[in-house]
């Protein structure tokens, strides 16, 4: 197979493997933020102390990370036809994509989280801030570098689901190089597509790590910026009380 030939191929799958991988991520993120948050909130000691809820979310959360990616798939069939109308194409490879991610993104949210200071935390409830501020102004700020780093992870991973994706007719590069790699015997395409894929991940991965280093370096130097900005916002509320009285 020439380059001429390879190219048009190369072309359509990388942009089945751009549109599964870019939706399903999104959807991992926004759905994986919040979860694991609560998780956080609503573990022992947590601010919305419920040990029930924390353990039937979190073994929901288990079961669906235990599940291999191809087994998940093919269970969630069902499902995707109902959800897109049909059970194979890049659309309908989204739904398992994201399923599959968003408890992969909210375990390691819930590990972001976890390790934001405590002490930060304590500030703001004695200034009288409720759960809300505390997760809009202390746990997701002061978390960002790690919960970057988690999106990179996330990113890097949905890319090889999308791969396996392709053994169940989703399209994209896993696709094309099972079609033509491994059934036509096409080598050369095959390896090509390993190369892509290296080279995709290997600037995936240093974008987030910048940018994951940069947020990290900015916190340090603003140091106990955080707090200040906080007892700013409260002082007028606190005169304003004093005179009320």
């Amino acid at each position: 197979m020439t380059w001429s030939e390879m190219q048009p191929l190369l072309s359509q799958a990388g942009y089945e493997t751009w549109w599964m991988v870019a939706w399903s991520t999104l959807i991992s993120v926004a759905g994986g933020l919040p979860l694991g948050i609560l998780l956080v909130l609503t573990e022992r000691g947590g601010l919305l102390q419920n040990v029930v809820s924390n353990k039937v979310i979190g073994q929901v959360v288990n079961v669906l990370r235990s599940m291999p990616f191809i087994i998940l798939m093919v269970a969630l069939m069902s499902f995707t036809r109902w959800v897109t109308g049909t059970a194979i194409g890049t659309t309908a490879a989204i739904v398992p994509l994201a399923i599959g991610g968003v408890p992969f993104f909210a375990r390691l949210v819930e590990t972001a989280v976890r390790e934001v200071d405590h002490g930060l935390v304590e500030a703001v409830q004695a200034m009288g801030g409720n759960t809300w501020t505390i997760v809009r102004k202390v746990l997701v700020p002061e978390s960002l570098p790690s919960l970057i780093a988690s999106t990179t992870t996330t990113l890097i991973a949905l890319i090889g689901y999308s791969a396996m994706a392709g053994t169940v007719g989703g399209g994209g590069l896993g696709d094309l190089a099972i079609r033509y790699g491994y059934q036509r015997f096409e080598t050369e395409l095959m390896w090509i597509i390993v190369a892509i894929l290296a080279v995709v991940i290997s600037l995936i991965q240093f974008a987030g790590d910048y940018a994951a280093r940069t947020l990290h370096r900015r916190g340090a130097r603003s140091g106990p910026a955080p707090k200040l900005r906080l007892l700013k916002t409260e002082e007028p509320v606190a005169a304003d009380i004093g005179k009320v009285a």
